[in-house]
C-alpha cells in the first residue's frame, strides 16, 4: 500500500492561522517536504517548525528564484522522485505550503507530477490576500462586485486594463515591481484608493496607503484597491 501525499496550506505566516487539520497532520507526519530558496531558509518550514516531531524525515526542495523556469522545474522533478520513494514504502508525506496550496502555490507542480500515481489530499489554508484584507480592515468585495487578483509582473498595459475593469483589485507578487505598479495605479486616478501591505500576519507586518509606501518592497508584499463608495455601509 502506498502512502498518501498531503498538500498542507500553512496560511500567510502566523502559525495560529493554520487550520486544526493542518496542525494535526503536520504533528503526526513522519516525512515532511517543503520549498526553500536555493541556499536559503524555508519560510514554510519556519511556520510549522514547532509542530514537527522529533526524528521526522525532511525533504528540502531548493527552488531557484530565477526568471527561467527550467531550473525550478528540475527542482520539482527531483523533489517528486524523493517524495514518491517515501510514498512507495507506505509512508504518508506532508508537503508544507505557504498560504494555500492551490493559490499561486508551488504544491500544484508536485500535484501535477504525483497525483496520477498516488492518493493526494489538499488541505486549504488562509491566503495572504485574505490575511492582508483583514489586517487592513478592508472588505474585498460585496454584493455583485467583481474582485480581480493580478500578478504584479504583468506588463503595464495589461495591468491597467485589468485594474480598470474590476471593482476591487488585489495585486500580488509586487516586490521589485512596486514603483512601476504604483505609477500605473496613479495614472488611472486610483492612488487614493490603494493600500500597501507587506509580510501580513507576521511581527514585521507593515501597512499604509500606497502613496506612502517605500520605493523598495519585499517579495511578500501586496497592493489592495477598492473603488467608489463602500457598498457595505
Amino acid at each position: 500500500m502506498s502512502g498518501t501525499l498531503y498538500g498542507i496550506g500553512l496560511g500567510p505566516g502566523d502559525a495560529e492561522l493554520m487550520t486544526l487539520k493542518a496542525a494535526r497532520l503536520i504533528g503526526s507526519a513522519r516525512v515532511v517536504a517543503y520549498p526553500a530558496l536555493a541556499g536559503g531558509e524555508s519560510f514554510a518550514r519556519s511556520i510549522a517548525a514547532e509542530l514537527l516531531a522529533d526524528g521526522v524525515q525532511e525533504i528540502r526542495i531548493d527552488v531557484p528564484m530565477v526568471v527561467d523556469r527550467a531550473p525550478a522545474q528540475a527542482a520539482y522533478d527531483k523533489a517528486a522522485d524523493e517524495i514518491s520513494a517515501a510514498l512507495e514504502t507506505g509512508l504518508d508525506v506532508v508537503v508544507l505550503c505557504e498560504g494555500d496550496p492551490f493559490f499561486y502555490g508551488s504544491f500544484m507542480y508536485l500535484y501535477a507530477r504525483l497525483s496520477g500515481r498516488f492518493t493526494v489530499e489538499v488541505v486549504p489554508g488562509v491566503t495572504s490576500m485574505t490575511a492582508s484584507a483583514a489586517a487592513l480592515g478592508l472588505p474585498l468585495a460585496a454584493r455583485n462586485e467583481v474582485l480581480s487578483v493580478i500578478p504584479g509582473p504583468l506588463e503595464d498595459e495589461a495591468l491597467k486594463v485589468l485594474i480598470a475593469a474590476a471593482d476591487s483589485v488585489v495585486i500580488m507578487k509586487v516586490g521589485r515591481h512596486l514603483e512601476r505598479v504604483r505609477r500605473a495605479i496613479e495614472g488611472l486616478g486610483l492612488l487614493d484608493r490603494a493600500h500597501y501591505i507587506e509580510r501580513a500576519s507576521l511581527v514585521q507586518e507593515r501597512r499604509m496607503a500606497l502613496a506612502e509606501a517605500p520605493q523598495k518592497a519585499p517579495y511578500f508584499s501586496m497592493i489592495l484597491i477598492t473603488k467608489g463608495a463602500d457598498p457595505w455601509l
